[in-house]
């Protein structure tokens, strides 16, 4: 098998790190992009060489893309997933993969159906830290873990939001949870393990969205374990820190840096083992969105010419989706949640009301 063809659907904000990452791999080539916006399309064209469109289903019908990569608004990813896994192309669906479970259920089943590879870009998870963290969890060197926390603390200003009618909406957004903090409640729990129940409340303080610009969450892992989830879009004036904080009884790391990339502790007792990991940080990333885009990218290529599955299969992407679904209907409830959360709770529909 050659060059494995993608075709990007959706040029908007995070669609350039997609293209970027495509065409820095031997193994990968960027053939098609989509947009609604023309001149998006025209930029796309004339920057990465890619055939471009104005309808997805001309894109799907392009024999020569093999993976699609899904970069618009949520609220259509699963239904622009499922439409590309019946033409028989492999999926990349950015966060979230839906935005309830019923579509993200929906996708799992038609990827199947086809018999095509369907990958959920958590692409922190390929972080250089963040890989040496779930290693010490795996070794079990963190001994019985107690607690962990997953703190964003951003700025998402009102001009942020004015770019698109759709952002901070219940129907295709969400607020700083579904939209930034999934990231890092998907590796809290990728560390932590299960939840077994949320509580959380939520606000809408400073921005003019339908969602929430606030979040508090504090939750129980299935064994035992504590979690806190902080979430804002409304710091002043500019992103402050995105941390992972993991505890046990024989040791603490914390994460820190603009995208979790860099290790802030490592404590484990093994003497001089610390300076010696930080002496070994991995340089800044230019944004939030990190390194990790070409890591996830080279995964899926590897899934596809190996008959493997991706790091992050629709299994794995949905783990996270829950639990901000959970968040949600106790902010709503007042009460807290045990998951899991049932299939038919929509965002759309429960937060129909005027806050």
């Amino acid at each position: 098998m050659g060059r494995i063809g993608f075709g990007i659907i959706g040029c908007g904000r995070i669609a350039p790190k997609h293209a970027e990452a495509i065409i820095a791999l031997e193994e990968a080539e960027l053939v098609a992009v989509c947009d609604i916006d023309a001149n998006r399309v025209r930029d796309f064209e004339t920057k990465y060489r890619a055939k471009g469109y104005d309808d997805y289903e001309q894109l799907l019908a392009n024999p020569d893309v093999q993976v699609v990569n899904i970069c618009t608004p949520s609220g259509l990813h699963a239904e622009i997933g499922i439409a590309a896994a019946r033409a028989g192309k492999h999926v990349m669906v950015e966060k979230p993969m839906a935005m309830n479970l019923k579509e993200a259920n929906a996708l799992v089943k038609a990827c199947e159906e086809a018999g095509v590879l369907l990958a959920v870009v958590h692409q922190n998870r390929f972080n250089s830290a963040v890989k040496q963290l779930r290693g010490a969890v795996e070794e079990g060197r963190f001994g019985r873990l107690t607690h962990g926390s997953a703190v964003i603390r951003w700025n998402r200003n009102d001009n942020y939001y004015a770019q698109a009618p759709w952002r901070g909406t219940w129907s295709q957004d969400g607020g700083c949870l579904m939209n930034q903090s999934i990231h890092n409640i998907d590796l809290l729990q990728w560390m932590m393990g299960p939840v077994e129940s949320v509580f959380a409340y939520t606000a809408t303080h400073l921005r003019k969205i339908e969602a929430e610009d606030n979040a508090v969450a504090v939750l129980r892992f299935k064994h035992g374990a504590l979690g806190v989830i902080e979430a804002a879009n409304t710091i002043y004036p500019t992103n402050l820190e995105e941390t992972l904080n993991i505890f046990g009884e024989t040791g603490t790391v914390v994460l820190g840096g603009i995208a979790v990339n860099k290790i802030e502790v490592w404590r484990f007792g093994e003497e001089g083992e610390e300076a010696a990991v930080l002496a070994r940080q991995q340089q800044d990333p230019p944004n939030v969105y990190g390194f990790g885009h070409k890591d996830i990218i080279q995964d899926m290529i590897q899934a596809v010419k190996s008959g493997g599955k991706p790091a992050i299969d629709g299994y794995e992407g949905r783990k996270a989706l829950e639990i901000v679904l959970a968040i949600y209907k106790s902010a709503y409830t007042g009460r807290p949640v045990t998951l899991p959360v049932e299939e038919d709770f929509n965002l759309a529909e429960v937060f129909s009301f005027d806050k």
